[in-house]
């Protein structure tokens, strides 16, 4: 497979819903299916949804109670992989053979099952989900509510000829991150955002370019009418005085190709699932004059040493 069709799945969720979330997650496969793709993609944090609530409602206040519900009501439907609550997706990629890049809040067991991780899943097409990839460091107001990850999930994977692999946000602004990525053989990066022309435009073609790889940046989307009537302090959040009311995400997802030109323009503020195919051989012609990890590197110069441990706060031995 030295070609691939891929498809950006730029929807919005039913917010703060994950079984309505994950309805609408499948009815945009199917048409990435119907479109004969062999991968989809969805935005950051899209199950069950990006926390806009921080910035709109006094988010730093300590001990509020609107924060305390609506960080109570995000933790519960967040996804616990453990407790099988991917098991639709995963059966749906099974079946109808298609990779899932999928963003996602995850309440891991492993950190007790109580705290959120903003975290990027890739789902093979058998089914099986490859790794699971906790945001190393979350932005700004976003540490309000996600706690910082690890680099368990720093890794690349086999898709046809292909090897993707999938960064968080701002994540693909790190440079060692970057290089980590590049070193583990990646010639197609799926960067996550929650939605915003203003993340997507630059840095995905300076990706492309410095990393002489395909560059699929996939966001989510989000409108006022988006919310669900019955959200917790709506009123707060969508109260005029917060900013702008036509997007608090407008989408912009887009696929750069490896010497940095467009295949898909950002898609601004519009619903869908919108396909490419890439070459393998478009790679290896932008690799003859640079190679960020091979012929134009220094090893004996210049070395990256990744810690991929998942982290615990626990390490329970049983042995008698």
């Amino acid at each position: 497979m030295t070609t691939l069709k891929v498809a950006l799945g730029q929807i919005a969720p039913v917010w703060l819903n994950r079984e309505k979330t994950i309805d609408k997650i499948l009815d945009a496969a199917n048409t990435a299916v119907s479109k004969h793709a062999d991968l989809i993609t969805f935005g950051e944090g899209l199950l069950p949804g990006y926390p806009f609530w921080i910035e709109r409602t006094n988010g730093a206040k300590f001990n509020s109670s609107v924060q305390k519900s609506l960080h109570s009501l995000y933790v519960q439907q967040a996804v616990n992989i453990e407790n099988g609550d991917l098991d639709r997706i995963c059966n749906f990629a099974k079946s109808k053979q298609i990779a899932f890049v999928l963003g996602l809040i995850e309440k891991p067991d492993d950190r007790g099952g109580h705290s959120v991780y903003c975290s990027v899943v890739y789902i093979d097409k058998s089914g099986i989900i490859q790794s699971v990839h906790r945001k190393l460091q979350p932005t700004y107001e976003e540490r309000l509510t996600w706690s910082p990850g690890d680099g368990h999930g720093l890794r690349t994977h086999k898709l046809g000829d292909f090897t993707l692999g999938a960064l968080n946000c701002w994540e693909n602004w790190m440079p060692l991150v970057r290089s980590a990525m590049y070193a583990q053989g990646e010639n197609l990066r799926v960067a996550v955002w929650p939605g915003g022309e203003q993340n997507t435009l630059d840095i995905t073609r300076f990706i492309a370019k410095e990393g002489r790889s395909y560059v699929m940046s996939v966001s989510g989307l989000m409108r006022p009418g988006d919310f669900p009537k019955e959200t917790p302090h709506l009123d707060l959040i969508l109260d005029s005085t917060n900013g702008n009311q036509e997007f608090l995400a407008n989408g912009a997802s887009c696929i750069a190709a490896p010497d940095g030109t467009w295949l898909i323009e950002p898609q601004v503020g519009v619903e869908g699932v919108f396909t490419a195919e890439i070459a393998l051989s478009n790679v290896f012609e932008e690799r003859q004059n640079f190679d960020p990890v091979g012929h134009y590197s220094r090893p004996d110069v210049t070395q990256l040493t990744v810690n991929r441990k998942r982290q615990s706060t626990i390490n329970i031995n049983d042995e008698q």
